[in-house]
């Protein structure tokens, strides 16, 4: 039998997912700040080895972290102003309006009008008193090193603030492509807005650096997120546009991502993200990915990559359609970019996001890659003894989660799904129901999947209202936030026991020594 291509999860271990969004905090949203590092105690004295994300990047409209502006640069949403004050870069009277905001949840309007004018008012501090010193490291050598994307991404910034938003498809035609707008006047004109930008990424990267540090410190590994596709409207498309299927002429795309129609929608799922042209990138070496990979080994430890299949074949969609249903499957890359991949990133841990009804085809390439693929505990009751996410399905080389970022808390699912599964549940798992959460994470460490990732909702016996997303709902996404005595009230028994199931199902493995 052929070896598979990676073949790096070798242990067993647990994890939570929490996007840093989610942390507390007083100005609006989580941050890189000292809640983030208590939140990293608290998986290390509970017993767990990793801390699953979402992607980390600046997003826009819809503030899904699955829409970003770029697939390099950080959100500056995320940057702790708490730290900033501390060293001097801003007077706290400053931070009033963004005081004002909830703390249960994030106010993303609200936080776009009173965060950006915050930082804009600590980089002319900055700028502006040569006296003062950050503990992340040289400025101007963090430019230097990140140049390949940073430059362009400030600048796509710089131009989409000077068009009031707009989608850089609708710039004039001389900035609607990045070698073309390097010759604008603009350029210059908008200088000091373009610093702006890449000092907003020197401070996200020096806040996460201290994080990361932090979770290293503590025996945690961080899993990173990335979607297979970008967004149309980000700094990706538009500096390396060649390698997406654009027209030329008119800079939309020829077609775009979806789902073809089916139980759960029979018109399909028309999501927009322009296609890779997949030839491009093959007689290029790959290069944007594997540039675009090693960026998020950067940040992370080990990379969940979403919607794997689409590597195997996506579906495609002649932009235009009014829905899915027009679209075709067209053959993606397949096993020749993931040995490229291997060559260039030796000791690459990715992670594939298998979910949903896989052809042969699909099953055939995550096997060969040898990466973890994902099971999902809601998505197994209900049905018969074969569905592939109930536990005595599953394979060892996968990551299992009660649910994802996309699912209802497991207590919000039980509550709404109908007493056939309920019932199903019961009798699979031989308990009541009335704990279900806690039913779900014992299953999952149970389980002989090797990684087991539990959603910081489950942990806390949180319902329906600490939903994080509600895949094909426009509004009320992203926004769930848990306040400090949440986590507080987890020490003592719920983290004794969390570690008790560590020891009992052998998760207790630490990348320190590589062993339990």
């Amino acid at each position: 039998m052929q070896k598979p291509i990676f073949n790096w999860l070798d242990h067993r271990g647990a994890g939570v997912l929490l996007h840093p969004t989610s942390l507390p905090g007083d100005y609006g949203i989580g941050t890189l700040n000292d809640h983030c590092l208590e939140f990293i105690d608290f998986l290390s004295d509970a017993g767990f080895t990793y801390w699953q994300v979402c992607p980390l990047g600046p997003t826009g409209f819809g503030d899904s972290p699955y829409q970003s502006f770029s697939s390099f640069a950080g959100n500056p949403y995320l940057i702790s102003l708490k730290a900033i004050s501390e060293l001097g870069l801003l007077a706290p009277a400053i931070l009033e309006d963004l005081s004002a905001l909830p703390k249960s949840v994030v106010d993303y309007g609200g936080l776009f009008n009173a965060k950006w004018p915050v930082l804009d008012a600590v980089y002319h501090t900055y700028t502006n008193d040569s006296s003062i010193e950050l503990p992340y490291g040289d400025f101007e050598e963090f430019c230097d090193q990140e140049g390949s994307w940073l430059e362009p991404y400030a600048y796509f910034q710089a131009l989409k603030n000077h068009f009031n938003g707009a989608d850089w498809r609708q710039w004039p035609a001389k900035c609607r492509d990045y070698e073309n707008a390097l010759k604008s006047p603009l350029r210059k004109k908008l200088s000091n807005e373009f610093e702006a930008q890449k000092f907003f990424q020197y401070l996200f990267f020096g806040q996460w650096k201290l994080v990361r540090d932090h979770a290293a410190s503590r025996g945690i590994r961080i899993i990173g997120d990335i979607p297979i596709f970008v967004a149309l409207d980000s700094a990706d498309v538009w500096q390396n546009q060649r390698f997406f299927q654009i027209d030329p002429k008119t800079s939309d795309p020829i077609a775009v991502a979806g789902c073809p129609p089916d139980y759960f929608s029979e018109d399909g799922q028309y999501w927009g993200n322009p296609l890779y042209d997949w030839k491009a990138h093959e007689n290029d070496g790959y290069s944007w990915w594997i540039d675009r990979l090693n960026a998020s080994f950067g940040m992370h430890d080990i990379v969940r990559i979403d919607h794997f299949r689409g590597f195997d074949s996506y579906w495609s969609i002649p932009y235009g359609s009014e829905t899915a249903r027009e679209g075709e499957w067209v053959d993606g890359p397949g096993i020749g970019f993931f040995k490229t991949v291997k060559k260039a990133i030796p000791d690459c841990r990715l992670i594939a996001e298998d979910l949903g009804e896989l052809t042969p085809g699909v099953r055939s390439l995550r096997e060969t890659t040898g990466l973890p693929g994902m099971s999902i505990l809601q998505f197994a009751f209900g049905g018969e003894g074969d569905n592939l996410y109930l536990p005595h399905n599953v394979h060892s080389n996968t990551v299992l989660y009660p649910g994802t970022h996309d699912n209802d808390t497991s207590i919000g699912w039980y509550r709404s799904t109908d007493e056939k599964t309920q019932d199903h549940v019961r009798r699979y798992l031989d308990v009541s129901g009335e704990n279900i959460g806690w039913d779900f994470i014992r299953a999952a460490y149970k389980s002989v999947a090797k990684l087991a990732i539990i959603p910081l909702q489950d942990i806390m016996s949180l319902d329906s209202e600490a939903r994080f997303n509600s895949p094909g709902q426009a509004m009320g996404n992203w926004q769930w936030r848990y306040q400090p005595e949440q986590l507080r009230a987890l020490y003592g028994g719920t983290s004794d026991y969390l570690k008790s199931l560590a020891e009992l199902y052998y998760r207790e493995w630490k990348p320190e020594t590589g062993e339990s």
